[in-house]
Formats: C-alpha cells, structure tokens, sequence
C-alpha cells in the first residue's frame, strides 16, 4: 500500500482549514485505516484531532487504529421508521479541535440537516478553520462517476465535485488490484458469503486495474480531462460509454409521476437515472423545499441521485447539465400553458427543444402547472 506524504502546513486558528482526502479506487484499499493512523500521528505531534465521524465497518485492523483519539458523538437522524447517525457539524463547531477525522465524504445526508451532502458538512467545517482529513473513492469523482460505473457495470455513485476535493491535498491509498482481491477472498473487506460475488463483478482484476489507472490519470496535473484520456487510450467509442437518462423536475406535485416514467426508461436501457432541477441564479422564484426533498427521496429510492444547479434559466440549464452527464436522452414534463405563451415560444420545452441539437428529448404530458 502507497499513501502520498503530506506536505502542507497545518492552518492558523483565523484561517480555511486545509482539507486532505485519502483517495482509493474501490472499497477495502485501507482509506480510512491510514485517515486513523495519520490521525493518531497528528495527535502525537500535538494537535488537537477527534474523529467527528468514521464508518464501523467491522474490520479490527481499523477499529485498533482508533486507539485513544477522541471520538465524537454524532447526530441522531430518524427517517421513515428507521435511525441513522449523520455527521453533528455543530458538535464539531462547539469542540473547535485542530483536526477533524471525516470519514466518507461521497454521502447524501439523511433530510434535516443543515447540509444534503456530507462534502457540504465539512466545507463548513474548513470554512470555521477546521482541518479534515476524510476519504473517497474515485467512484465518487463527479468527472469520473460515469465512465467507472461503465468500466464496473454499476450505477453511478453518488457524487463529490473535482474542484472541491481538488481544494486541498489528495492522497492515494494505492493498493495494487490482486492485493485488494486477496484481502476479499481472506473476508477482510466484506464478509465470506459474499466474497466471491464481489470478486467476479465490481472487483474483478481487469476492473480495479482500469479504476488504477483513471485515479493516476485524475492525479496528474498535465492531464485535461482524465475521463477523455482513459477512453482514448482504450479506444472506447461514445456509444459505449455509460448511459444516462436525465429528467428535469420542478418541485411540483406532477414530478413524481415523471421520475417514475424516466426511471421505466434507464431501466430499459440499463442506463443511470439523474434527476436535475434547475434554480435561477437570483434565486427569485424557489421551488417549495419540501416538494424537492421529496422528489429526492424518490429519485434515490429508484437508484438515481437528484441534483440542484443555479442557471440563468431552466432551459439552458437542462441542457448544460444534460451534456455535462453524457445524457442518452433528456426527460421534460409539458405543463399546460397559456396560448400566448405557446405562441411566442416562452414555455421551457420550447427552450430546450430549441438549443437541444442532437441530445434526444423526450416530452411527456403531466397536466396542468400550478
């Protein structure tokens, strides 16, 4: 196992906390093993570090690299019956140590947090002077989320952005691929039953050599675009990449009929499933809260993931998002609208239809806007 050196200096009380991020290219590499190790180093040299979250996954190597570092609690969030331990910002705000051990930061919070996504919690946490350290997997990279899901034939994980994790120091815990098969044949990583499952599907040699080779990729600064440079190399065609289905939602009562519909689509296709919803830049005009996180939990319940953007307007938006996500086919919901409107082409299906291009619409009736 290869981890990177750390080079950068600890912040001042005054200043951004600086982020570090133990990159792996799958499950079991030993991220957040080292997170710990490194942790319990900081502490030695006298820092102030707690572990403000960390994910039990039941292998006692890591849970001994805990050892004495102070483990803060975290924060009860009940959801549809069942109770779930989130990330507390505020305790960690409240404790204000140096250094806060973070793990998993690629993970959608239960709703009733201050933050949906936990990258969100721990840019509150840099923004009050906290130090993070946390982990990711390259899965989770939002340039990369798509060609590893076609490379692992998974759906695409759920998203952290380049420039976020880019912000601070990436480590990676480099693990060569029949290392990490061994540790899951040994039921190091997930238990026996379901070793040799994981290893003749998403942990298959040829798979952890490629999600190898597109971290380094990501890694090296010469390189533009890494997801470009991989299929280049590879001599993947556009068609072959992963396929998405993308549906632009409203925050209003008719999307849920519409996610539905376009998730019947993604599965048709084997295609991912990615909800967008579009906020104008003044923020003028919000859609009710209530109605996004339910389209949320919808979205992620069919196995897609939902995401908010500013534009300067919707149309422009969907299709920007459409392309950034390689999209097979963009899904609007047609609301009826007044005639005037129709006539002088204002509706957003105009919009959309108007700058598509080649990026295929499908339009679906979902009844009268309120």
């Amino acid at each position: 196992m290869n981890v990177g050196l750390y080079t950068g200096a600890m912040s001042s009380p005054s200043a951004r906390g600086n982020l570090r991020t133990y990159l792996g290219i799958a499950p079991g590499v030993g991220k957040t093993y080292v997170m710990l190790r490194d942790g319990r180093s900081a502490r030695r040299a006298g820092l102030d570090v707690v572990v403000a979250y960390w994910e039990r996954h039941g292998r006692p190597a890591t849970v001994a690299q805990v050892g004495d570092l102070e483990v803060l609690a975290t924060r009860r969030a009940p959801y549809r019956g069942t109770s779930f331990q989130e990330l507390d910002v505020r305790t960690v705000l409240g404790r204000r140590p140096r250094l806060a051990l973070v793990d998993e930061l690629a993970h959608a919070n239960v709703p009733g947090g201050p933050h949906e996504k936990r990258w969100e919690d721990v840019e509150d946490l840099l923004e009050h002077g906290i130090d993070v350290y946390t982990t990711l997997n390259v899965a989770n990279i939002e340039s990369l989320r798509y060609l590893v899901a076609e490379i692992t034939a998974v759906p695409a994980a759920e998203p952290v952005p380049d420039k976020f994790v880019r912000s601070g120091e990436v480590n990676l815990v480099d693990l060569e691929p029949g290392a990490l098969r061994r540790r899951l044949a040994q039921g190091l990583v997930f238990p026996k039953e379901t070793a040799d499952a994981a290893l003749s599907h998403y942990f298959r040699f040829a798979n952890l050599a490629a999600l190898q080779e597109l971290a380094q990729l990501w890694l090296d600064d010469s390189v533009a675009d890494p997801a470009a440079a991989f299929v280049a190399a590879h001599g993947l065609s556009p068609a072959r990449r992963c396929m998405v289905v993308v549906v632009g939602v409203a925050g209003e009562p008719g999307d849920e009929w519409l996610i539905r519909f376009a998730s019947h689509l993604a599965a048709l296709s084997d295609a991912s499933l990615q909800a967008v919803h579009v906020r104008a830049d003044d923020n003028l005009a919000k859609a009710p809260q209530a109605c996004l996180d339910t389209d949320r939990r919808l979205v992620q319940e069919l196995g897609g993931t939902l995401l908010e953007i500013k534009a300067g307007d919707v149309a422009s938006g969907l299709v920007h998002q459409a392309r950034e996500s390689g999209a097979s086919q963009l899904v609007l919901g047609s609301r009826h609208r007044s005639r005037m409107s129709r006539r002088f082409g204002r509706t957003t299906v105009a919009s959309v239809l108007r700058s598509a291009g080649d990026l295929p619409v499908q339009v679906v009736n979902v009844g009268r806007a309120t």
